[in-house]
């Protein structure tokens, strides 16, 4: 089949490469997942401070309790106990503008807002880029992704952490100082205080980094897949889906309460 390839890798009766690299000779035994992330998207392997920030990125998407996520993937294992794929998938199908996708959300305002800027902006050419994003942004009538959080109301406790990391591997840079700037632009501009929540630190993470959103997207969606695997095991063992589909059942179609 002429012109249909892929650079990525190959298979032959006795041999697999990938990205011109033997898999069973070469890979196998040498590379950890962080590794072979890096030689299947760019050939080469990770710096070791570039390997600690995926790291970060993948375990804080994890898991984050009964999300949506993990609810999908529940009830669908309930559904089809034959097909844990299938709950996976349906976990990660809902990985969007609210949920989960966020990330990509965040990292391509930042991306976008902070194109013009040095590495070394100032603070001040930082806070007007802030107050910038905020008015278009509202002129557009468009939500900012990566502030406020439904639970942690006073600042996301992980967000202090995956600052330090950053700062720790060399990638706090603009995308970073950017992000911190919005929820003061916000404050002034509404006088409502909205901090930096997870989705917004990842995003400028992955910012910083130079990923494209989409590579940053996929880390997520990756590092997710191990959580929702986790509550589809726990599933299996201590089943609650079918509890969730009670308080279904449980509603009053009358007035449209949940429970008893």
């Amino acid at each position: 089949m002429d012109g249909v390839k892929t650079e990525i890798g190959y298979t032959t009766a006795d041999q697999i490469v990938v990205r011109g690299a033997d898999l069973s000779t070469e890979i196998l035994g040498k590379f950890d997942f962080v590794d072979m992330i890096y030689w299947l998207n760019f050939a080469r392997r990770p710096e070791e401070r570039e390997r600690a920030m995926v790291n970060a990125i993948l375990v804080a998407a994890t898991d984050h309790g009964l999300t949506p996520s993990a609810i999908a993937s529940r009830l669908t294992l309930l559904g089809a106990p034959e097909s844990v794929q299938g709950a996976v998938a349906a976990g990660l199908l809902g990985a969007g503008g609210r949920f989960l996708g966020t990330i990509q959300n965040v990292s391509e305002l930042l991306t976008s807002s902070a194109r013009d800027l040095p590495p070394e902006a100032s603070e001040t050419n930082i806070a007007e880029a802030a107050r910038q994003l905020v008015q278009r942004q509202r002129q557009a009538r468009s939500t900012i992704p990566g502030v406020g959080h439904p639970i942690h109301v006073g600042g996301d406790p992980r967000v202090e952490i995956l600052r330090r990391i950053s700062r720790d591997n060399g990638y706090f840079g603009k995308h970073w100082r950017l992000a911190l700037a919005i929820p003061k632009a916000l404050e002034e501009t509404l006088g409502k205080r909205l901090p930096l929540n997870a989705a917004g630190a990842l995003g400028a993470m992955i910012s910083d980094m130079g990923f494209d959103s989409v590579f940053g997207r996929g880390l997520i969606l990756v590092g997710r897949a191990a959580g929702l695997i986790a509550h589809l095991r726990e599933e299996t063992e201590t089943p609650i889906a079918a509890n969730l589909w009670e308080l279904v059942l449980e509603q009053d179609p009358r007035n449209g309460t949940w429970g008893k």
